[in-house]
C-alpha cells in the first residue's frame, strides 16, 4: 500500500524484454536501502524488486501491467516517479493508493496558474466502468503517475488537477505535456461504495 507521496524520480538505465514481460533497471538515491521482494510504486504501478547490483535495481512488469499502464512506453533515460510502500507507523499524507493502475489517460490541456500549473486529463468514457467506481468527483482523490492529487472540475471522462511548483519540480510532471500518456488509479473508496450499491 502507498500514499501517493512521491519520494523522487528514478531514471531508467536499461530495458530488457523477456517474452511478454519487460525488465526495467533503474537508478535512484535509495537503491542501497532496497531489498529483494520489496514493493516499489513506479508511476503508480506496484512492482517487485527482483535484482540489485552496481547501484541499480530491476523490476519486472508483466503483460497485464503493460497493457493497463504507460510503462511499456518508457525508454532509457526517462524519469519515473517512485515511492516505497508505507510504514504502518507513518502519516498518511496523501490517500490510500494500492499501486494497481486502472487505466491510462491523455493530457488534453496544460495551463499556467500564476505559479502553479493546471493539467487536464481525459480517460475512456465507459459507463460500465463508471458504475463500478472508475470515476472522479470534485475535491476527491485520484492518483496520476503515482502522485496523490485532488480533483477539480470532473466530467464523465475528464478531470483537472493543480500542481504546485514543488510537485512539478520533484516528479515527472515536469515532463508532462499535451498528448502525454499517464497512469491513473481511481479512489478505492469510490470503488467499494459503487460495488455496495449493486447489492441493494
Amino acid at each position: 500500500m502507498f500514499s501517493g507521496i512521491i519520494e523522487e524520480f528514478a531514471t531508467v538505465v536499461a530495458i530488457k524484454k523477456d517474452r511478454d514481460n519487460i525488465d526495467f533497471t533503474l537508478q535512484c538515491s535509495f537503491v542501497d536501502e532496497l531489498g529483494i521482494d520489496q514493493s516499489v510504486a513506479h508511476n503508480g504501478v506496484c512492482l517487485t524488486v527482483v535484482r540489485i547490483e552496481n547501484g541499480t535495481y530491476t523490476v519486472t512488469a508483466m503483460k497485464e501491467t503493460l497493457e493497463r499502464s504507460n510503462l511499456g512506453m518508457l525508454q532509457v533515460g526517462d524519469k519515473v516517479n517512485v515511492e516505497r510502500s508505507m510504514l504502518m507507523n507513518g502519516r498518511l499524507d496523501g490517500h490510500i493508493v494500492q499501486g494497481h493502475v486502472d487505466e491510462t489517460a491523455h493530457c488534453i490541456a496544460k495551463e499556467d496558474a500564476n505559479g502553479s500549473v493546471y493539467f487536464t486529463f481525459e480517460y475512456q468514457d465507459n459507463p460500465e466502468m463508471a458504475r463500478n467506481g472508475y470515476f472522479t468527483v470534485d475535491k476527491g482523490s485520484v492518483t496520476v503517475n503515482g502522485v496523490s492529487l485532488t480533483v477539480c472540475n470532473p466530467t464523465a471522462n475528464t478531470f483537472t488537477v493543480a500542481i504546485i511548483p514543488y510537485t512539478f519540480e520533484h516528479t515527472n510532471f515536469c515532463d508532462i505535456k499535451v498528448g502525454s500518456v499517464v497512469n491513473i488509479e481511481f479512489d478505492i473508496l469510490g470503488k467499494y461504495i459503487a460495488r455496495l450499491q449493486q447489492f441493494k
